[in-house]
C-alpha cells in the first residue's frame, strides 16, 4: 500500500509540475527606459546626473524591450540600444535570442547592432526585422552595411499592419508612426501573447500628428508603454523643442484621460533631465495621481 502511495504521490507531482510548465505566461521586460542617451547623458554635470555618475548602479539604461516564452525559452529583442551588450547578456542568461526589431535610424534605438559585427560578437545570421527605409539604411551606409554583406544579420522586411508570427503564443504587429524620419520610418510595434497585448511608441512627434484614431488604438491593448521623453515643455532651456518634438507627459496625461482605466499607460523612453526618474518628486507623484505609471528597469508585463 505504501508503495502505491509513494508511486501516485510521484505521479501527482511530476503531473503538477507538467502543468505549471504548461502554464508559465509570456512576457515583455523592460531591458532599458531611458531616452537615447541613457542616463547619466554623455557631457551632463546637472543635478539630475551628477549622483549618477558617481554611483553606477544608478545607471538607467537606454529603452528596449525583451519579448520571452519561458515554456520554449525563446526571446526577441526590440531595440539595438547603445546598452545592447549588457540588454543581449540579460536576455541570453536563460533565452535563445531569436530575432531582433527595429523602431528607426535615432541612435538610441539600432547603433547597438555595431556589437553584432566582427570586431565583437562575429554574429552569424542574426534575424533582423526593419521596415523598408530602414532597410535600405542599413545597406546602403556603413558600418551597417557590412553588417548584411558579412552576414552578420539577416534582413527581414516587416509591413505595416502586417502581423508577424513569433511562435504558437505570439505575435507582433507593426505600425508606422510620425516622427523625425530623416533616415528611416518610424515604427511602433503591438505584442499579442494568449490572454494580453502590450503596445509599445518609444517615439513619436505629437498625438495629434498621428493621423490614425490614437484613443481606440491605444485602449485596444491591456499595457501601452508610450513616449514619456519629456515632463513638459520648460525641461530643456535654451532649446528650440520644436526641433526634437515629442508629447510632453502632462500632455498625455489630458489626452488618455478618458481611457486610463481601460489600459495600463506607462511611460518609457525618458529623457535624463524628467523628474519623474526621481519616485520622491512632485512629477512622478502626479503621473500616479492621474492613474498612469512609469516604466521601471527590468519590470515583466505577462501577456
Amino acid at each position: 500500500m505504501k508503495h502505491l502511495l509513494l508511486i501516485y504521490s510521484v505521479f501527482f507531482l511530476a503531473f503538477a509540475s507538467c502543468g505549471s510548465e504548461e502554464n508559465k505566461s509570456p512576457y515583455v521586460i523592460a531591458l532599458g527606459i531611458a531616452q537615447d542617451g541613457g542616463v547619466p547623458q554623455a557631457g551632463c554635470t546637472k543635478v539630475c546626473c551628477k549622483d549618477r555618475w558617481m554611483k553606477s548602479k544608478k545607471e538607467i539604461y537606454v529603452t528596449s524591450l525583451g519579448i520571452v516564452d519561458p515554456n520554449t525559452k525563446e526571446a526577441w529583442i526590440i531595440e539595438a540600444s547603445p546598452d545592447f551588450k549588457f540588454q543581449h547578456k540579460k536576455l541570453s542568461a536563460d533565452n535563445q535570442i531569436k530575432g531582433l526589431f527595429i523602431t528607426h535610424a535615432h541612435m538610441g534605438h539600432y547603433t547597438g547592432l555595431v556589437h553584432l559585427g566582427r570586431e565583437a560578437m562575429g554574429y552569424k545570421n542574426m534575424p533582423l526585422f526593419v521596415a523598408s527605409k530602414m532597410a535600405n539604411f542599413l545597406k546602403s551606409n556603413g558600418p551597417w552595411s557590412q553588417l548584411v554583406e558579412l552576414q552578420n544579420v539577416n534582413l527581414n522586411i516587416i509591413y505595416p499592419n502586417k502581423s508577424l508570427k513569433l511562435n504558437k503564443r505570439l505575435s507582433i504587429v507593426p505600425f508606422q508612426v510620425p516622427h523625425r524620419d530623416e533616415f528611416s520610418e518610424t515604427i511602433g510595434f503591438k505584442i499579442l501573447g494568449p490572454k494580453k497585448t502590450l503596445i509599445f511608441i518609444p517615439d513619436i512627434d505629437k498625438w495629434s500628428r498621428w493621423s490614425d484614431d490614437v484613443l481606440s488604438i491605444i485602449k485596444s491593448n491591456d499595457f501601452a508603454l508610450l513616449d514619456g521623453t519629456f515632463y513638459d515643455g520648460e525641461e530643456l532651456p535654451g532649446r528650440d523643442m520644436t526641433e526634437i518634438p515629442h508629447p510632453f507627459i502632462v500632455e498625455s496625461l489630458d489626452f488618455f484621460d478618458s481611457i486610463k482605466d481601460e489600459v495600463q499607460i506607462h511611460f518609457i523612453h525618458i529623457n535624463h533631465t524628467n523628474p519623474v526618474l526621481d519616485s520622491s518628486s512632485k512629477q512622478y507623484k502626479e503621473v500616479l495621481e492621474k492613474g498612469f505609471d512609469v516604466v521601471k528597469m527590468d519590470q515583466r508585463y505577462e501577456l
